[in-house]
């Protein structure tokens, strides 16, 4: 698609940006506002994306590296950049007039090169109105036992994909199974405290 280009979010797509996660979000009560959206892009400017379709914007994904079977809040931004080797598509969003043209697919294939080049292991994501089955049919694998921030409504739905490496010889690493909770201790909470 020569009317198309993937690259990093900048400055001068904020406006945009802003005015597509709320069309996109606002109704179901999933919308986190500019404030936390610029916080997840300053944890990982080097993994948040545009996409450009037709000479505009096209759409956005945000990534950031995140533990492994934990998720940002919706309601609260960033304090802290974590490292590890998992990259949770945080928030993925094709603008309507580009929808339909397998363009999501495509932004999820970068953010996969960008996760294989910084030697991540895992992808995460939490999918949410039942978009599930599209992410489902990419690779990527329901962990309903994973409990999840309120913010993300009671339909979402944490999702973990391995990352295999060009590698042939070298065979992806299983997912670990996430910890068990001991009834008797309380749980750790899902976000980092504000």
């Amino acid at each position: 698609m020569s009317d198309t280009r993937i690259r990093l979010l900048q400055e001068e797509d904020w406006g945009e940006l802003v005015a597509l996660e709320e069309r996109a979000y606002a109704a179901s009560g999933l919308s986190e506002g500019e404030t936390a959206l610029r916080s997840r892009h300053r944890a990982s400017p080097s993994t948040c994306f545009v996409l450009e379709y037709a000479g505009g914007f096209g759409g956005y994904l945000l990534a950031l590296p995140y533990p492994l079977f934990r998720c940002p809040d919706l309601s609260v931004a960033e304090e802290s950049e974590f490292h590890g080797s998992n990259l949770h598509a945080h928030d993925l969003v094709i603008a309507e007039r580009a929808r339909g043209r397998g363009l999501a697919h495509r932004m999820l294939q970068h953010v996969e090169e960008a996760a294989r080049a910084a030697s991540c292991q895992t992808l995460s994501m939490v999918a949410v109105r039942g978009s599930h089955v599209l992410w489902a049919g990419l690779g990527y694998r329901a962990r309903p036992e994973i409990r999840l921030p309120a913010s993300y409504g009671a339909e979402a739905l944490y999702m973990t994909k391995p990352l295999e490496f060009a590698d042939p010889g070298r065979p992806p690493a299983p997912l670990p199974e996430p910890e068990r909770a001991d009834p008797n201790v309380s749980a750790a909470p899902l976000s980092r405290p504000s």
